[in-house]
């Protein structure tokens, strides 16, 4: 796994994939923090990242299926998934490196971004009046709905050797189970009950509730259900495809 992880990683870097997925996600949310008079911090003139945190998991429905479509619909089209088939690695070695090569490009993405809130925290009368709980914990919850969206992008690149197929499937995925079930629960078709639990089946919710400063466990356990759910289905395709 630890070979397909520097492959992937070295594939990232060695072309503009990497740099240009890192810049793109650092131009829209700094735009949308500084510069933009609806969403910026300085029109706004309270010390918070709720409008970054707000927009950043659009940018990541675009983004993370852009870096991720290439994961198995390149290796179907050069044939080199049959060579991977050959040597001595597991189907979950091949799939996790591939997951975990993506995560760290999401990971690496993020990091600059701690520039905002260490900006954000000096621009608060008294210097540091945010709210550092409810900061962390979004960045928290957004590294795990980078993660969701990540395991959703691979399994839509294992389906088809098509990129742009795999990447327009991507983006549905992930904008339906991230807003999806959310808008379900509005239309007041079921019991209350019920409309409370399809909302629960969508990320938002959960995103949303690590993002209040308090990373309750229901919620990790909910983010890594999800996306072992999805790496399961990429497995399966893949066995199906040998079939």
């Amino acid at each position: 796994m630890l070979n397909i992880f520097k492959k992937e990683i070295n594939h990232f870097f060695s072309s503009l994939i990497g740099y240009i997925a890192v810049g793109v996600f650092l131009l829209a949310t700094g735009l949308f923090l500084w510069a933009f008079p609806d969403t910026g911090i300085l029109e706004y003139g309270y010390a918070s990242l709720e409008s970054y945190f707000y927009m950043a998991p659009y940018i990541f429905m675009f983004l993370i299926p852009a870096i991720t479509m290439r994961s198995f619909s390149e290796e179907y089209n050069a044939g080199t998934i049959e060579i991977l088939s050959t040597k001595p690695i597991t189907d979950n070695q091949i799939i996790g490196g591939k997951f975990l090569a993506a995560l760290f490009l999401v990971f690496f993405a993020l990091l600059p971004t701690l520039l905002y809130f260490y900006s954000v925290y000096q621009l608060g009368a008294p210097v540091g009046n945010i709210d550092t709980g409810a900061t962390w914990g979004s960045y928290i919850g957004l590294l795990f709905l980078g993660g969701a969206f990540v395991a959703i992008g691979v399994f839509s690149s294992a389906i088809t050797n098509n990129q742009i197929v795999a990447f327009l499937l991507a983006i549905f995925l992930c904008f339906f189970i991230y807003t999806g079930f959310d808008y379900i629960s509005r239309l007041n078709v079921f019991y209350a009950r019920l409309d409370a639990f399809v909302e629960q089946l969508g990320i938002d919710a959960h995103y949303q509730s690590i993002g209040r400063g308090v990373v309750d466990t229901r919620d990790i356990l909910y983010f890594i259900s999800l996306i072992l759910v999805f790496l399961f289905f990429t497995k399966v395709v893949l066995e199906k495809r040998r079939w």
